[in-house]
């Protein structure tokens, strides 16, 4: 069965789910008021060595690996009715989207730290590649595709610049943004304004939880400090709310968890 037609299956799931308010205020699906509060998560800190002893023990419980409901229900709000695009995917594992937009006829490029990962990613989908380093940084590998239609560099999102991957007219962010440390969210959210081309679209899914119950990662990130964050560079809209709670998290000791996507268009 295709990924394509996995998407679909998800999409039954997905019609039952709710769609709530946007940037309002409005009570989440557990009844309870997004704050703005982030407890203890501002400072706390997670190393790279900690993500990639997560993907070396298999302990990937983050990764979908039928994809994400959501990009298969609002594809057409990223795409905007384009055709091949650039499309980038921040912090990306091995996310099996990346191959469905690149069947698609889009081009994909994607960075992650763990190379474990991006080789584990080409193996699942029998996709040929070929490595090779990356000038402008120090110890950084580049795989891609013998086609040419998937890109992914195993480096620090933080060496990248337009110089060396160029601007993107489409952004996955799933994983990314509330796996970044909270005192490199501004960092992170600066370099992915400057990998933004004109009239380009980003689908931003965060998660919204009690903060003061878990620590994180996935960070909570509040609609307030997304509108600080982007707010001065495009239109940000909320999509939809989906309750997300599942037995993972009642562990962590939560009452409620809930997945929260946004379009953020980027005008000229």
């Amino acid at each position: 069965m295709g990924i394509f037609t996995k998407f679909q299956m998800k999409l039954m799931q997905i019609n039952s789910w709710h769609s709530l308010g946007t940037m309002d205020g409005s009570a989440d699906a557990s009844g309870v008021l997004e704050g703005t509060d982030t407890g203890s998560q501002k400072d706390r800190v997670v190393a790279e060595e900690e993500w990639l002893q997560k993907w070396e023990t298999g302990n990937i419980w983050f990764h979908k690996e039928r994809g994400h409901p959501l990009l298969q229900k609002y594809l057409d709000v990223l795409l905007n009715g384009r055709s091949g695009l650039r499309i980038f995917f921040p912090l990306c594992g091995k996310a099996v989207e990346m191959k469905w937009l690149a069947d698609m006829g889009h081009s994909v490029v994607g960075v992650e730290v763990s190379e474990k990962a991006l080789k584990e990613f080409f193996a699942e989908h029998s996709l040929p590649f070929c490595e090779e380093p990356v000038p402008e940084i120090s110890g950084a590998k580049k795989f891609q595709t013998t086609s040419g239609n998937i890109a992914l560099y195993c480096c620090s999102i933080y060496d990248l610049s337009s110089s060396i991957v160029g601007r993107f007219d489409g952004v996955w962010d799933r994983g990314a943004l509330v796996a970044v440390n909270p005192c490199d969210r501004q960092r992170y959210v600066s370099l992915m304004i400057t990998l933004m081309e004109k009239n380009s679209s980003y689908l931003l899914v965060t998660v919204s939880y009690d903060p003061n119950k878990h620590k994180g990662p996935p960070f909570y990130v509040p609609e307030s400090e997304i509108k600080s964050l982007f707010g001065n560079h495009c239109e940000i809209k909320c999509l939809q709310k989906v309750n997300d709670f599942s037995d993972r998290h009642r562990q962590w000791g939560l009452d409620y968890f809930l997945e929260v996507l946004y379009i953020l268009k980027f005008v000229t």
